[in-house]
């Protein structure tokens, strides 16, 4: 209760700079739940500013929080106003776009866990998340966004597993990539919606020992790529019991 009372301002008077001070230090917070609560209980357009600088934070700890922050602003925004949170589901979209002349760190985490939080936008937007890993399609072809477009499709697909279907094909090729970071994210993103290709793959990769950072429940935790292909082949033998 305390650390919420120093962490409290008065969010009609606070200037564009403090605001972004203050959103810094809620992202830091050692319990960031309560600093998550009061992200959101800022007016939506307000705090997305700031939270989109912070996902080109160097700090994995600040940019992983804003993903989060950002997915929940957004889904809290279209539960009140949904074209505007389209507006910014087509910021993700534009950053992402050679045409913007940016790179969109952090656009494609951000707009899956927006999805993951709202029914309304996963159904809109879900297609054109897959659309990145699909070669005939939006193919993203830097490994750093590619990165974020297999955590993106992970956290879709483990939290609204319908509709994801397709995108088991497309992630199959990153099974076998020599980066780690891209083999382990594409394992995690497949085991939801796993098909006979997807599951002998996972069974190729059990020994694998290379290791990976998977930002998965709120936490940064470190797993080898084979930790994860056997999590996934045990959610084909909980499936085949039950």
């Amino acid at each position: 209760m305390q650390v919420l009372k120093s962490l409290h301002f008065k969010k009609d008077t606070i200037s564009g700079r403090q605001l972004k001070k203050r959103i810094h230090t809620l992202l830091l917070a050692e319990n960031f739940m309560p600093g998550l609560a009061e992200i959101r209980r800022l007016p939506a357009r307000k705090a997305v500013g700031p939270l989109f600088s912070y996902l080109y934070s160097l700090d994995e700890l600040v940019k992983w929080r804003a993903v989060t922050a950002m997915g929940n602003v957004i889904s809290d925004l279209a539960a009140s106003d949904l074209e505007s949170a389209r507006v910014v589901m087509r910021r993700f979209i534009w950053n992402l776009n050679d045409e913007s002349g940016g790179i969109g760190w952090g656009c494609p985490e951000s707009m899956a866990e927006a999805m993951a939080c709202n029914d309304k936008l996963a159904a809109e937007y879900g297609s054109i998340l897959i659309s990145y890993i699909w070669p005939d399609g939006n193919y993203l072809e830097h490994e750093g966004l590619q990165r974020g477009v297999l955590w993106g499709v992970g956290r879709l697909a483990h939290t609204r597993p319908e509709g994801m279907e397709t995108a088991a094909e497309f992630l199959l090729p990153y099974m076998s990539s020599g980066d780690p970071n891209l083999r382990g994210l594409a394992v995690w993103a497949v085991s939801p919606v796993l098909n006979a290709d997807a599951i002998q793959r996972l069974q190729q990769l059990v020994d694998d020992r290379a290791g990976l950072m998977l930002y998965r429940s709120g936490q940064l935790v470190e797993y080898s790529v084979g930790q994860l292909a056997r999590e996934g082949l045990a959610r084909v033998e909980q499936q085949a019991k039950g």
